[in-house]
Order: structure tokens, then sequence, then C-alpha cells
């Protein structure tokens, strides 16, 4: 027997008795780690004073737009790795999975950190870039398919609690990478390097966790008393492959829908520390702004679940229309808290958090909308490719955010305070180009359906084409 053959699927189905709300705190543990990406931006201030320190030195240390790639890196090689991977996590079970995250996403932490001392570029963006984007969207899908199926009387809740660790993971990691920094640093170092090995060990640590405690419902449980209900035409019983899902026209929609919100989410969040302290210049300290990353983080984790269970009740499509509506008019109105006739911190601060809640929202409501209109067998291989939508959002948001500012600081003469106006308009009318997607879901045709299982049984009627089985009852303690 091979040394490794506990993160088999087959030793981590659940024994009877098991309780299925054990899961959460495993998935809980990955997504809370993995979640620092996040928190990035924390670091990127000090990556421009390595070599001076305390203070930047033109021409000797980084600037911040290449700086910007490695977050992008991160958020694409995500999507990438989800996309590939999918159909491997599906069969090699969560805790597999987890475990290869774990050394993933350590080892990106340890190489960044020898790019740091070695002044080496490369080595962050193939470090936290390309690796830890591996383990990022490893650990992104691992427990979405498993917690979909010991949740599946709930399934928004349940992948809202699959998904807001990650969205929350910046509320740890953002303080803990500022403090550990300060731990470090002395007059010839400000203390990157360091900063970055201490969260390599913890984070793998804390990730081994999940892994030890994550586990597979036996097949064809169920909770007890469950009957699954044909509840809209916006949801099925059926399911389709992965291979067949991305043929029809409701994936690429939704395609569309989380590329433009979370391009324009993630160009906020990737940006959110140097944004605040410029565009209250004198009134924000790096360690308040690290605790405004900390608050966005907060509501980025808080409106994943509170959304996503919303959805369980009002549905998947009019909770995205709110998410893209509302935010439209919160984009638009975010500059304006900086102006000279408003000029009110509170205000920018709590529209940044509505945002960042619907943001957060959007990621976790999306396995459970993919689950309604492709069914529940292959959720994590067609979220995963779902999530290139996230690889091209996440170098098209911080190239948007960083670009367009220094474009408008270096070419119009704007000054750095002011320069983020035309930046979120630009966001905004990303999110009406979401909005017009949406709108044009509908389910999913029964001719995608009739190719895997046939034509629908006439006793299927009753349903709208959708076979209804009755669940097994959960075994003893199971619930």
């Amino acid at each position: 027997m091979s040394t490794l053959s506990f993160l088999d699927r087959s030793h981590s189905v659940a024994p009877p008795g098991f309780s299925r709300w054990l899961v959460p705190p495993a998935a809980l543990a990955v997504h809370l780690s993995i979640g620092q990406a996040y928190a990035f931006s924390v670091f990127k201030i000090p990556l421009t004073q390595v070599i001076g320190v305390n203070h930047h030195v033109p021409g000797r240390d980084w600037e911040q737009p290449p700086l910007a790639w490695i977050f992008s890196l991160a958020m694409a090689f995500l999507g990438i790795s989800a996309a590939v991977f999918g159909r491997w996590v599906e069969r090699e079970g969560p805790r597999k999975a987890m475990f290869a995250a774990a050394c993933c996403f350590g080892a990106g932490f340890f190489i960044s950190a020898a790019g740091v001392w070695l002044h080496q570029l490369w080595m962050l963006y193939l470090g936290y870039g390309v690796i830890g984007g591996i383990g990022l969207g490893l650990g992104y899908i691992s427990p979405v398919s498993t917690l979909i199926k010991w949740f599946v009387d709930r399934p928004g809740m349940a992948t809202g609690m699959a998904i807001m660790g990650f969205g929350g993971g910046a509320m740890i990691g953002g303080p803990l990478a500022v403090r550990l920094m300060g731990y470090f640093a002395d007059p010839a170092d400000n203390g990157v390097a360091e900063a970055m090995v201490a969260m390599g060990v913890i984070y793998f640590c804390f990730m081994m966790f999940g892994a030890f405690l994550v586990r597979v419902p036996p097949e064809g449980w169920a909770p007890a008393g469950y009957v699954p209900k044909q509840q809209s035409a916006m949801i099925t019983t059926r399911n389709l492959d992965p291979t067949t899902a991305i043929r029809t026209p409701q994936f690429w929609m939704l395609w569309v829908v989380l590329c433009m919100n979370v391009t324009a989410g993630i160009g906020i969040l990737e940006q959110a520390s140097p944004m605040v302290q410029e565009m209250f210049r004198g009134r924000v300290t790096p360690a308040a702004a690290a605790g405004f990353v900390g608050l966005l983080s907060l509501f980025n984790m808080g409106g994943r679940f509170f959304w996503s269970s919303t959805s369980d009740h009002i549905g998947r499509k009019p909770t995205y229309m709110i998410f893209l509506g509302l935010g439209f008019v919160l984009y638009v109105f975010l500059p304006n808290t900086g102006s000279h006739r408003l000029n009110s911190l509170t205000l920018f601060v709590l529209t940044a958090a509505v945002i960042m809640s619907m943001y957060g929202g959007g990621f976790a409501t999306i396995p459970a909308y993919l689950k309604d209109m492709f069914g529940k067998n292959y959720v994590s291989a067609i979220h995963g490719r779902l999530l290139t939508a996230w690889s091209v959002a996440g170098i098209l948001g911080p190239v948007l955010v960083n670009y367009l500012r220094k474009y408008q600081i270096e070419q119009r003469g704007v000054p750095p305070a002011n320069a983020y106006s035309f930046v979120l308009y630009v966001m905004a009318a990303l999110l009406v180009i979401g909005f017009l997607a949406n709108l044009m879901v509908r389910p999913v045709s029964d001719r995608y359906f009739a190719a895997e299982t046939g034509p629908a049984r006439p006793a299927d009627a009753a349903t709208g084409g959708f076979p209804v089985q009755a669940a097994q009852p959960a075994p003893a303690g199971q619930e």
C-alpha cells in the first residue's frame, strides 16, 4: 500500500455516524488559506521598497505596474488549473486535491521569498503567480462539489459555505502579513521575504487540517426526508457532462456574467490598499489601509454566505440582476466619495464594502447556478471550466486599474487622488455587459440532455421533462 493511500477517494468516504456539518470547517480551512490572495495588495508597497527598505529607490526597486502581474498571474492560473484539473478533482476526491493545493500554495510562498532575497521578479511570477496560482485553483474547486452533494437540499447555502472562506482570507492574511513584516523588519530589511516564508508554513499546515477532516458522502446518500423537487424551469434534476455543458449558450452567458463581475471587483480589490491611501492622502496610514483590506474581506466573506443563501429563495438569475444592476450604480458613485464636494471616507468605505459583498456573492452563487442549469453530478468540472472567466478577469481587472490610472496621471496630468474616477466608470460599463448577458440566460434546451439520456419519458411531463427520483434516506447520524 502506498504511503499516500490515505489521500485516495476510497479512504475518504464518510463512515456511519459522520456528521455532514464537519465538512464546512474542512472547506473553510482551505479557503481561508488560499483567500490570502485577496490581501496581496498589502505586499505591493513593501515590494516597491525592497532595496530602499523604507522608501522607493527609482531604477532599482520594482514599480507597481509590473508587480500587479504577480496577482494577475495567480488569478489566471487559478482559472486555468481549475479548468484543467476539474475532472481529476471529481475522480480523485477532495482530500487528494486539498493536499496538492497545500503543497503548491506553500511552495509558491517559498519561491517568492527566494525571489525577494535575490531581487528576481520572475521568481515571484513563478512562485506566487504560477505555482501558487495552481494551488489556488485546486484548493478553490476541491470542496465545492462535495458540499453540494452533502447539502443537496440547500445548494446555495452549501456553495456559500464552501467559498466564503476565500472571501474572508484577506481578513486574516492582510493583518498577518503586516504583522509578520513588522516583526522581521530591521534597518537593512523590510521583512517581506521572511514574512512570506512564515506564511507558507502556516498556510500549509492549516490546509492539511482541512485535507484530513474532509469526507465524501457514500454513494446514493441524501439528507433524511429529502425528495428532489422541480422548483422552476430554471432548475433541472438531470445532468450534463462538462463537454456537453460548454457547448450550450447558457455556459457562455454565465461565463460573460462571471468575467464582467470579477473584472470590476478584482480591479478594486487588488488595488484596495494603495487606492484608499491615495484618495484620502494623509488620513489613512498603511496600517489603517490594511485594516480596510481586512474589512473588505469581511464583507466579501459575509456576502458569499448571505447572497448565496438568499439565492436559494429568490433564484440565481434575480440575485445576479441585483449584483450587476446595483453594482453599476455603486461603481459610478464610488469616485464621488473622494471628491471635494463629499470627501467622505465613511461613504467610500461603506460603498466599497457593499460592492465587495456582491462581488463575493457572485462567486458563491455561481456553482449553485451551474447546478441548476446542468445538474449536480459534474459541478466541480463545469465550475472549473467556467473559472477560466476568472483567469481573464484576473488579468483584465488589475491591468485596467493600474495602466489606466498610470495613463491618467502621466499623460493627462490627473492628480493621483482623482486618477481612479475614469477607471471606475469603465468598470461600471463592464457590469452593464454582464447584466445583459444574465438577462439572456434561459433554461437549457432538452436537446442537450437528450444527447446523453435519450428523450424524456412521458411520465416526466409533470416536471417539465425532468425525471425526478426519490432519494435514499440518510444513515443515522449523517444529518
